[in-house]
């Protein structure tokens, strides 16, 4: 198969907002597609009627748009295409491949129930299976597929090896229901078939389906897609990830301020590797991902680590993207906009704001300097730097910053020789001179404070004080 040919799908159910999980399955499809000019599609699977919303669905699409996800084509809708999924199992009726079956449900659970008294399969056999047409009633019935009884299947998967089931645990599942709807099952396949999908990426806990799904292909003598089924991420303790290990959903990552760039690496690093690379770009991840790195135990969510690669990405970004997804969080967060003043700050500082911030709400933290407005109010634990003596101190450094050229290097030897004229060491006055500038005991080096704010502006904040 040429390279070219390849399309992936993802296909989320908008039954509730995008999980991380999703978000991963989303991520594979999306590099293995990229890393080989193919397509990746999007199809919502909506034919739970009670539970899809078009907020859930806009929801999905946000996450994958924050991501930095995207789909060629418009987002296909499952449920659209009813009734071309109801023709496809007319057409199996037709060939003998599935049949009309006229059991209620009563009779179904009453076979169930003789089944577990006796200790055999509860595997609901039909009796009208091979019934003569000529018998049928004039009653509701359901289409069921005609699953091979005997033998073994094997599937051929590129992340779990060969699986290999007994026929004799497949159903004669159920194609269309008795008001004539087709089912979930059903629709995947002629779906994955009509959009032309070359390879199924998703999660193991589909794996069972795959076998059942196999066998639609098989009656409508269909090529199968290459499979793939990704295992499930888990929590640090070893269970599926859910919300009792704290954030799930890709919104509440972005809603705390993970850069997506991070989220990106993290997600594709969780059960996937190349060698012992933890960081790298998209580029690389779209040249490295194969499915054959794809490891088949679960991967466990450490929050720890992706703070330290979301960290990685932070100091590695260009600094007007860096503000772009900073004003992108703000605005998804109803955070106040940054001013043009604001703006300009954060450029001119990003040099010492972007090391070792792992989160943007952390770099914001940092950068409260630029983004806060004189008169400047130190909060308690900085206050108690500002003593007589030091604001003495700081009184007689105002005036000789007014003529020092303004380099790195002349404000340490100014500011050095104003602390030597009291004997004291330069550190003595970084806590008085956080405090004048930041309002905070924690922040950049004052040099850096000094630089990013100018001459002006740093004088003006300690006259402030001064006053």
């Amino acid at each position: 198969m040429s390279n070219s040919a390849v399309v992936t799908r993802f296909a989320p159910s908008p039954t509730g907002a995008l999980h991380i999980g999703g978000a991963r399955t989303a991520l594979f499809n999306w590099l293995y597609a990229r890393g080989r000019g193919g397509k990746m599609l999007l199809r919502i699977e909506d034919t739970d009627k009670a539970r899809s919303t078009p907020e859930n669905t806009q929801a999905i699409l946000d996450g994958l748009t924050w991501l930095g996800v995207d789909w060629d084509g418009e987002p296909i809708s499952q449920a659209a295409g009813a009734e071309r999924h109801a023709a496809v199992a007319h057409e199996m009726l037709a060939s003998g491949t599935a049949y009309k079956c006229f059991s209620t449900q009563d009779e179904i659970e009453a076979f169930r129930e003789a089944a577990r008294a006796a200790g055999t399969s509860t595997l609901f056999r039909s009796p009208w299976r091979d019934a003569d047409p000529a018998t049928h009633p004039d009653a509701p019935f359901v289409v069921r597929l005609k699953a091979p009884a005997e033998g073994k299947t094997t599937i051929q998967d590129e992340v779990q090896g060969d699986v290999t089931l007994d026929n004799a645990q497949l159903d004669d599942m159920v194609l269309l229901r008795s008001d004539g709807t087709p089912v979930y099952m059903l629709a995947v396949v002629v779906d994955d078939h009509d959009m032309g999908v070359t390879h199924v990426i998703r999660g193991d806990d589909h794996l069972t389906n795959a076998f059942r799904q196999g066998v639609i292909y098989d009656a409508m003598g269909w090529d199968k897609p290459v499979m793939a089924h990704i295992p499930l991420i888990f929590g640090p303790d070893g269970k599926k990830l859910s919300k009792r290990h704290g954030a799930t959903g890709a919104a509440e990552y972005q809603a705390m301020g993970y850069p997506a760039a991070g989220m990106r690496n993290y997600l594709t690093r969780l059960g996937w590797s190349h060698g012992d690379d933890e960081f790298f770009t998209d580029a690389q991840a779209r040249e490295w991902f194969d499915l054959s790195g794809v490891n088949n135990s679960p991967a466990r969510f450490d929050v720890k680590k992706l703070e330290n690669i979301c960290g990685q990405h932070i100091a590695a970004a260009d600094d007007a993207a860096l503000l772009q997804e900073i004003e992108a969080f703000l605005a998804a967060t109803d955070g106040t906009p940054l001013s043009d003043a604001q703006r300009h700050g954060l450029i001119t500082g990003m040099y010492c704001l972007k090391e070792r911030a792992k989160t943007l709400p952390e770099l914001l933290d940092k950068a409260h300097f630029v983004l806060t407005s004189r008169p400047i109010t130190p909060d308690e634990k900085s206050a108690k730097n500002l003593t007589d003596v030091s604001r003495g101190i700081l009184n007689e450094l105002t005036p000789q910053l007014q003529d020092v050229s303004w380099t790195r290097d002349a404000l340490e030897e100014v500011v050095g020789a104003a602390a030597a004229a009291h004997d004291l060491n330069l550190g003595k006055l970084a806590g008085p001179l956080r405090a004048v500038l930041a309002g905070r005991s924690v922040s950049p080096s004052v040099f850096d404070m000094m630089l990013v704010l100018g001459r002006e502006e740093t004088i003006a904040r300690l006259s402030d004080a001064a006053a």
